[in-house]
């Protein structure tokens, strides 16, 4: 009897133990819950922050590429475009292979050019055109050694 008196007060005590554990467990994990809460809130600023500067960086990048290399791609295909438009009839052009010769005929998109002191006579696409040369005319006359 005695026996069973002191099996049922230590079960009783165990008992009494794993509650006050749990308790105990229980409010831990509400404040660590709460710190959680916190430092989810502190990382979640953290997060827009980053979240802030990252999309700043890229608005730049872009910023950076359109002033570096769009703009002035544009501005040169414009510069191409005015020259090609305002050819005539006599201008001395250069083309992208290397020749040089004076414009004897303009169409839509070909141009007819005569060459050397011989007046060859070419038919190139006016985008071939690189520049229109300041050279006077006398040039081609001169024959060359």
């Amino acid at each position: 009897m005695f026996m069973n008196f002191v099996n049922l007060l230590a079960e009783a005590n165990q008992s009494v133990t794993v509650a006050t554990g749990e308790a105990a467990a229980a409010a831990t994990g509400a404040a660590a819950t709460a710190a959680d809460g916190t430092a989810a809130a502190a990382n979640a600023a953290a997060g827009t922050g980053s979240l802030i500067s990252t999309v700043v960086m890229m608005v730049a990048m872009v910023a950076i590429f359109y002033f570096l290399l769009i703009r002035p791609q544009r501005k040169k295909d414009k510069q191409v475009k005015d020259m090609l438009s305002a050819l005539k009839v006599g201008d001395r052009i250069c083309t992208i292979g290397g020749l040089y010769g004076t414009i004897a005929a303009l169409k839509d998109d070909t141009v007819t050019l005569t060459m050397g002191s011989l007046q060859n006579t070419i038919v190139i696409a006016r985008w071939a055109i690189r520049s229109v040369e300041n050279v006077a005319l006398e040039n081609d006359a001169e024959p060359q050694i």
